[in-house]
C-alpha cells in the first residue's frame, strides 16, 4: 500500500536520525571521560573506540525507544500540520487505521529492542570487562609515572624516576592485593629495576635490584620478609582462563532464567523480557498523543509527551529496583505496561469522548 509505504519511510528515517543524534550526544559525553583517562596514562588510547563500541548495545536500550517514540511524533505531527491528516481522514482512513498500518514496522523495531536486551547488550558488558581487566594486567608497568602512585588491576606501583623509554625505573614500591582469603598480600621495595621484554610472552617482567620482599597477613598481626640482590618479578596476564563476570546485567539470558529464584537476577530477567514491548507502546502513545491543529505547529506536544513517555521507562526501572529488593513481584512488569496501555487508550479516545462529555456538564448544569 502507497500510504504504508510512505508513512514507514517518514518514520523509519526520522527515528534514526533521532537515534544517531541522541547516541552521539549520550556516546559523546562518556568518549570525552575515556579520552582524559587515556591523557593521564591510565588507559591505553588504542582501545578506546573498541570499548565504545562494546558500550553502545547498552546505551541504544534506552535510546531505541525514545528515538522511535520522538520519530512518531514528529511524523503524526506534521501530518497534522501540513493537512495531510485532514486529506486522510476525508478519504476514509483514520489515524488508528495508520496505527495499523505502522504494526510490522513496529515489530521489527520491538525484535531489535528485543536481540539488543537479550544477547547484544549483555555481551557487549562482558567484552568491555574482559577488556578493561586484561588491559589493567597487561599494561600494569606501561602505566606507571614517576613519584605517582598507579592502581592498576589488583596491583598498585610507584617508581621514583623512569627513563625515556620506560625500560628503567628507580626506588620501586610494589603491592600486590591477595587474590583469596587467607593468602598473603605482597609488598616489594627496590632501588632500581630494568623491564625485560620477551618474545611471546605478554606478561609484564621486571628485574629488581637491591630490594626486600614482604608478605603481610591483614587479618593476622604477623609478616614475613625476604632481602634479595636481584628478583624477578612478573605480571601474568591470564589470557587462557575462561573471563566470567560477576554483574547481572551481564549474564546471558539462560544463567538469568537458571536464577529466577534470586530477586536482583529475576528484576533482570523481567527487565530483559517486558522492556521491549515499551515500543508497542511507544506507538500507541504517539498517535494519541500527537493530534494537533494545524496553527498550533507539530512540537506543540511533543515535550509532554516525552514527559509521559520517560515516566513509562522510570516506571520500569523503579520496578526494576524494588523487584530487586524483594517488595515487587516480577507482575510488577506487564502491570505498569497494562497501565501505560490503557492511558493511551483514553488518549486516543479523547476526541470522541470531550463532546459527550461537555454536553453531559451541559446538562447537568441547565
Amino acid at each position: 500500500m502507497i500510504i504504508r509505504r510512505y508513512l514507514v519511510k517518514q518514520v523509519v528515517s526520522t527515528s534514526l536520525v533521532v537515534i544517531a543524534l541522541l547516541t552521539l550526544i549520550m556516546m559523546g559525553g562518556r568518549l570525552i571521560k575515556y579520552f582524559g583517562v587515556a591523557a593521564q596514562g591510565r588507559l591505553d588510547a588504542g582501545i578506546l573506540f573498541s570499548i565504545i563500541g562494546y558500550r553502545l548495545p547498552e546505551f541504544l536500550t534506552l535510546i531505541l525507544p525514545l528515538g522511535f517514540f520522538i520519530g512518531l511524533m514528529l511524523v503524526f505531527g506534521r501530518l497534522y500540520v501540513d493537512h495531510e491528516m485532514a486529506v486522510l481522514n476525508g478519504s476514509g482512513v483514520s489515524r488508528n487505521q495508520l496505527a495499523r498500518l505502522l504494526v510490522p514496522m513496529t515489530v521489527v523495531f520491538l525484535a531489535v529492542q528485543a536481540m539488543l536486551m537479550v544477547w547484544a547488550a549483555p555481551w557487549g558488558i562482558r567484552q568491555f570487562e574482559e577488556l578493561t581487566t586484561n588491559q589493567a594486567v597487561r599494561t600494569g608497568f606501561d602505566l606507571v609515572r614517576p613519584k605517582e602512585f598507579i592502581s592498576s588491576g589488583p596491583y598498585t606501583i610507584y617508581a621514583g624516576d623512569l627513563s625515556e623509554d620506560r625500560r628503567n625505573l628507580k626506588d620501586i614500591f610494589f603491592y600486590q592485593r591477595a587474590d583469596r582469603p587467607g593468602k598473603p598480600d605482597i609488598m616489594i621495595l627496590a632501588k632500581e629495576a630494568t623491564r625485560i621484554e620477551l618474545s611471546n610472552d605478554p606478561a609484564n617482567v621486571v628485574d629488581l635490584v637491591e630490594g626486600r620482599r614482604y608478605e603481610i597477613y591483614p587479618d593476622r598481626p604477623q609478616y614475613s620478609q625476604a632481602e634479595f640482590a636481584s628478583y624477578r618479578l612478573r605480571l601474568e596476564s591470564d589470557q587462557e582462563a575462561k573471563f566470567q563476570s560477576t554483574e547481572v546485567e551481564a549474564l546471558p539470558i539462560g544463567q538469568l532464567w537458571d536464577n529466577r529464584q534470586d530477586p536482583v537476577v529475576a528484576s533482570e530477567l523481567g527487565w530483559r523480557i517486558f522492556v521491549p514491548f515499551s515500543i508497542l507502546l511507544a506507538l500507541l502513545l504517539a498517535v494519541a498523543l500527537s493530534e494537533v491543529s494545524p496553527r498550533q505547529g507539530r512540537y506543540l506536544k511533543l515535550f509532554p509527551a516525552l514527559l509521559i513517555f520517560a515516566s513509562l521507562i522510570v516506571a520500569l526501572m523503579a520496578v526494576k529496583t524494588r523487584i530487586s529488593k524483594e517488595e515487587m513481584g516480577i507482575w510488577a512488569y506487564p502491570l505498569v505496561l497494562m497501565v501505560y496501555a490503557i492511558a493511551a487508550a483514553l488518549f486516543s479516545r479523547k476526541q470522541k469522548l470531550a463532546p459527550k462529555i461537555k454536553k453531559q456538564i451541559q446538562r447537568v448544569r441547565s
